[in-house]
């Protein structure tokens, strides 16, 4: 397996573990809506969450949520969109992007932006 895929797989079984310690509980990881995909949807209190989750092994040529460009939040928002319209009940949404990056010994230092969508 590459490189980057390992390092995004364990990106996100980080995140999982980093949401539920923070109180959220996760509904989904990688939903995916045609081509698009949510790597995770949470519901914390009367919100739901809808993850990007984004993975660096170093910050020497940016960080990660520096990956998520204006393409990537149309999908990123769309396949959101969608999950609400088969899953009803939630009056509060938000879209955050969870940046990981991993030392030399893949220990985790998170950076959460909230809410994105405006």
């Amino acid at each position: 397996m590459a490189k980057h895929i390992e390092t995004g797989k364990l990106g996100e079984a980080l995140a999982k573990i980093w949401a539920e310690e923070h109180g959220y509980f996760v509904r989904e990881q990688n939903w995916r809506y045609g081509k698009w995909e949510i790597d995770m949807i949470a519901s914390k209190g009367d919100k739901l969450h809808f993850f990007e989750v984004k993975t660096r092994r170093s910050n020497r040529y940016g960080y990660p949520e520096e990956l998520v460009n204006r393409n990537k939040l149309y999908h990123f928002t769309g396949a959101g969109a969608a999950y609400i319209r088969r899953h009803r009940g939630f009056r509060w949404v938000r879209y955050d992007i969870l940046s990981i990056t991993l030392d030399q010994h893949d220990k985790p230092s998170f950076f959460l932006i909230e809410d994105v969508y405006v």
